[in-house]
Parts: C-alpha cells; sequence; structure tokens
C-alpha cells in the first residue's frame, strides 16, 4: 500500500501516482501504468528533468525574444511541465492545454499546483476532436503546439497520422513551431516514418535526440520540431550547446536522409508507437 496520490484513469483504466523524487527536494514523478511521464520540481519549475523534455525547453527557449509572452497549445497533460516552465520563464504567456483524462489533471492539480498567476486554460476530450472545435481565434495564432500524447508508454495510433498532423498545424502562426515526443528504438521505422508525415504537413522540420537514440542503437525519445517557416539557421549551434549530451540535431538534407524510407502514416494505415521493453522506461513495482 501507499499513501501517495494516485488515481484510476476512466478512459485507459490505468493508475497513475504521484511519486516525490527521492534525490531533489520538493520534486515528484508523474508515473501512468509503471511508466514515467512527467517529472515536476515544484520549488524550481525551470528545472526540466527528463532528457526529451529538456530538448523541447530549448527550442521553446528560441521561439520570438527571449522572454516574451507566447500564445502555446499543448496535446497531452501530464504534470503539465512545459506549460509550468513557459508560465514561469514567459510570464503573460496564453496557453490551452488539451487532455482526455479529467481525473488526471485534477491529481496534478490537487498534487502539485500549478504556478501562482499562470494563464493555463484545460480543455477536456480526445486530442483531434478540441483541437476542430477550439476557438477560431487560436486558429494561426499558436507560437507554440506540444504533441505529447501517450497512452500508458505507447502513442495512439489516431495521433500519428497526416490527417491529424495537419489538423494539428492550423493552429500555427507563419512562424509557429510544433514539437513532437516520439519514443522508438531500434532500427527507428516508426520515428523515421512520423518525420516523413510531419514533413509532408510542415516544410521545415528537424529531429532532436541522444546520440544513440537517433543512431538507432537503443530505444528512447525523440523531438520532432516543424514550422511554416524556416527554422532559423543559428538554432542548430545552440540546441547542440543546449544539450543534454551527447545530442545530435538533424535539420534540412540530414532530416531528408533520416526520414528517407519512412512512410508518410494516414488515417488508414496508423498504428501505435512500438512499446518499449518494461526494464526500460517502467518503474519497480512498491517502489
Amino acid at each position: 500500500m501507499t499513501d501517495e496520490p494516485s488515481v484510476v484513469l476512466k478512459h485507459s483504466g490505468y493508475r497513475a501516482v504521484i511519486e516525490a523524487d527521492r534525490f531533489v527536494p520538493g520534486a515528484y514523478e508523474l508515473v501512468v501504468d509503471g511508466t514515467p511521464q512527467s517529472h515536476v520540481n515544484l520549488e524550481d519549475p525551470q528545472q526540466l528533468f527528463f532528457e526529451y523534455i529538456q530538448r523541447m525547453g530549448n527550442v521553446i527557449d528560441l521561439i520570438g525574444e527571449p522572454g516574451e509572452p507566447i500564445t502555446a497549445v499543448h496535446l497531452g497533460a501530464g504534470g503539465m511541465t512545459l506549460p509550468r516552465y513557459i508560465a514561469v520563464t514567459r510570464p503573460g504567456s496564453r496557453q490551452q492545454v488539451i487532455e482526455l483524462e479529467k481525473e488526471l489533471v485534477e491529481l496534478v492539480r490537487g498534487a502539485l499546483p500549478l504556478p501562482r498567476g499562470a494563464d493555463i486554460r484545460v480543455r477536456y476530450g480526445e486530442a483531434r476532436e478540441v483541437v476542430g472545435k477550439l476557438p477560431s481565434g487560436l486558429v494561426g495564432t499558436a507560437d507554440l503546439v506540444v504533441v505529447d500524447i501517450f497512452s500508458g508508454a505507447r502513442t495512439p495510433a489516431h495521433v500519428t497520422s497526416k490527417e491529424f498532423y495537419g489538423e494539428a498545424a492550423r493552429l500555427l502562426s507563419p512562424t509557429g513551431v510544433m514539437l513532437v515526443n516520439i519514443a522508438d528504438g531500434p532500427p527507428l521505422r516508426f520515428a523515421r516514418s512520423q518525420a516523413a508525415t510531419l514533413a509532408q504537413v510542415l516544410p521545415h522540420t528537424a529531429v532532436l535526440a541522444e546520440a544513440q537514440v537517433l543512431k538507432g542503437r537503443r530505444f528512447g525519445n525523440l523531438v520532432l520540431v516543424g514550422s511554416p517557416a524556416p527554422l532559423p539557421t543559428q538554432w542548430l549551434p545552440r540546441l547542440m550547446a543546449a544539450g543534454p549530451h551527447p545530442a545530435l540535431a538533424v535539420f534540412d538534407e540530414e532530416f531528408e536522409e533520416f526520414a528517407r524510407g519512412g512512410l508518410v502514416v494516414t488515417d488508414a494505415t496508423a498504428t501505435p508507437s512500438p512499446p518499449p521493453a518494461r526494464s526500460i522506461f517502467q518503474v519497480k513495482p512498491g517502489r
């Protein structure tokens, strides 16, 4: 038994639990179905613990002018790590979070309160349906769209297709940026297909990951970056320097090479992301 805050999620049936970080005072981890999904430091929301979240944060820091407010839409709530980060690093930002599992948001909000003054609105429902019903004033205005949708350890099939990315991309401003978190392992078939699919929707793309993951040597997270506008050339050295290390940032011709051979995914052909071995992400029972 445990006295850690937890709830059984209505739609997936998975158990979500918030566990204290044994090594970082004031920090907590959201674990869903045994899979760590978010890390939140209440004492310092600017601290991003997971590698892929750090890479997303590095890109967010490069959007517009440093510290200026942005409009952001997050598909998938988790522990709301990035909304917290944006609220603190870019005060005055307008943020929308879309999440299917209402119980998850209530658990997180109760145990891990959002920063005071944060303008973060949560809309409940399936991501594709809610995106299609967002106010018209949001369409074409988002500086940032984050796609980080997982059911347990896997991305559901219906949010991996060209049609889905097209719906989400409608929210972007002419210079907006979409960030997509995917998880895959050797030989990276899913990651390459997602890269090829995103490139069908957004003409300027990149992929960021730990070097061994991007080289297809181990399972891990990759961050896809897409935009209607050219990604600034100065981003590459800055992203490489920002880490976490060892890192690879693949743009332009190298991205095309990475995506080559990846099958463009449609609603008719979409499948969930591959499951990791339970030993990779999942925590031991009774932790």
